[in-house]
């Protein structure tokens, strides 16, 4: 078998061949009239036409010898069969054919559209073009690249050869319009709020800095979309925004984790945490409808209907039936030491992030769909409490064992927010690179008022458990070592 190096060694051979007659190897464009889908979806009507129409793409398989090659030709849309006959086209333009086409190459036909023998859609080439010499052959047809490592750095032919992937990105942008179309279908405005930020909030995770040369001052890449933005548009005057866009987050990688994502956030003003439950079930059904023409799904291990009715489960409850830890009571030893009878790994020895450990290690049990709801104060510093109690107005659906979305009323108490602020702090001087940064002008913001509010976010993590696939394997460009 010859080396790739051999193989393009030949190839440079052919690209001169074709130089050398005056053929630019890389137009700028060729003759093309519609995509190969517009051509087989109308192709009785151009074959009555009688004319010749011109197709161009990628060659992906050549069969035949003698006096008739048989090319499959593919460009994005579908794919179709040339038929490229000696007695058609010169016996010249066939040999050059024959002496500098391969397999990867793009090149444009022109001729009439006709059945095959096989009854195969086809055209019959009258002439042909190079599009785009290739240099390098593609993978294995059947096999494609099975190196995990090497499909994602070589992304371009992991979607080439494999067409469910590229089906499945596909629909992961229906997945985002259909969400758009909800959110506007139901009055709200699409926003944009910066992505470059002086203190990250919205989320506890930590962030990517860097530097403004301008300003001469640290910045961060923000960890979510837009929360303390979108609230300062609600004491703007707007009542009802959100904004589709990427997150980053300097953590590990995962099934469900990655560095940059996709999340889409709202705020709904004069709205609590119990509107948001029912606006967000209806939209998880509207989308699955929209994308996936159904609601019942398998993934992960389970099997769960959006379309039921979604149970809501008490956040501390549901930890003490699954570990027998009351986290209102348990020491931070005792829930370390339950964390290590359980087997669960976990980041500093603060109560918030023990409790916040704990619990997903007990949420991974749950089915769905469900609302987790009555968080400790502790773990939501932007959610508004529930009087006279130490929990908030805060829910998380909860699907195949995943947080799929978090959402609450938000807090408008500017006092409150502070006191907050100031304890999220302490953890960070604690040494928590996940507390969230207390942002005073935010505060500020609230002094002057901002309306009853609620607000909720989800990312592409409800995508990869509707088609039940990783999080990395729906990253378009998933972020690797340099080799």
């Amino acid at each position: 078998m010859a080396s790739l190096d051999e193989i393009k060694q030949a190839r440079l051979v052919k690209l001169e061949i074709l130089k050398n007659k005056g053929i630019d190897p890389y137009p700028a464009k060729v003759p093309r009239d519609f995509p190969i889908d517009f051509l087989k979806k109308n192709f009785e009507a151009e074959v009555r036409a009688g004319d010749a129409v011109s197709i161009a793409g990628r060659i992906m398989a050549v069969r035949g010898q003698g006096a008739i090659l048989f090319v499959v030709i593919f460009d994005g849309t579908e794919r179709i069969q040339a038929i490229i006959k000696k007695d058609i086209i010169s016996d010249e333009t066939f040999s050059l054919f024959v002496d500098t086409v391969d397999i990867g190459d793009f090149i444009s036909v022109t001729g009439k559209p006709a059945l095959s023998k096989t009854g195969e859609q086809s055209v019959v080439v009258d002439s042909w073009v190079m599009a785009s010499k290739s240099l390098l052959p593609l993978p294995e047809k059947w096999h494609g690249i099975t190196d995990t490592d090497e499909r994602y750095r070589k992304r371009y032919l992991d979607f080439l050869m494999n067409d469910e992937l590229r089906s499945l990105f596909i629909q992961k942008a229906k997945f985002w319009d259909a969400t758009r179309d909800f959110m506007k279908n139901n009055g709200f405005l699409e926003v944009e709020t910066p992505t470059l930020e002086i203190t990250t909030g919205g989320a506890e995770a930590k962030p990517f800095k860097t530097h403004h040369s301008d300003y001469d001052l640290a910045v961060y890449l923000r960890i979510s979309i837009g929360e303390l933005w979108q609230k300062r548009l609600m004491a703007g005057g707007f009542s009802k925004t959100f904004e589709i866009g990427r997150a980053y987050r300097n953590e590990g990688t995962s099934q469900e984790h990655s560095q940059e994502f996709t999340n889409m956030e709202f705020y709904w003003s004069f709205a609590d945490y119990n509107d948001g439950m029912k606006l967000v079930r209806e939209m998880y059904i509207e989308i699955a409808k929209e994308v996936f023409g159904k609601t019942k799904f398998t993934s992960r291990g389970f099997t769960f209907d959006l379309a039921d009715e979604w149970q809501e489960i008490d956040y501390s409850e549901e930890i003490k039936k699954q570990t027998e830890i009351d986290i209102d009571k348990a020491s931070e030893s005792e829930i370390i030491k339950k964390l290590s009878e359980l087997g669960v790994k976990y980041e500093g020895e603060n109560k918030e992030r023990l409790i916040d450990t704990l619990w997903k290690y007990c949420r991974k049990n749950i089915k769905g769909p469900a609302f987790v709801v009555n968080h400790p104060t502790l773990v939501a510093p932007l959610a508004k409490s529930i009087s006279g109690t130490k929990t908030v107005q805060m829910f998380q659906p909860i699907i195949a064992g995943s947080e799929v979305g978090r959402g609450y009323s938000e807090l408008n108490d500017p006092q409150d927010q502070k006191n907050r602020f100031e304890e999220q702090q302490k953890l960070i001087d604690k040494g928590d690179t996940e507390a969230m940064m207390a942002d005073m002008e935010f505060v500020e913001m609230l002094e002057y008022g901002m309306p009853p509010t609620c607000g909720f976010g989800f990312g592409e993590r409800l995508f990869t458990i509707l088609v039940d696939k990783p999080l990395r394997e729906l990253q378009t460009f998933p972020l690797m070592r340099p080799k």
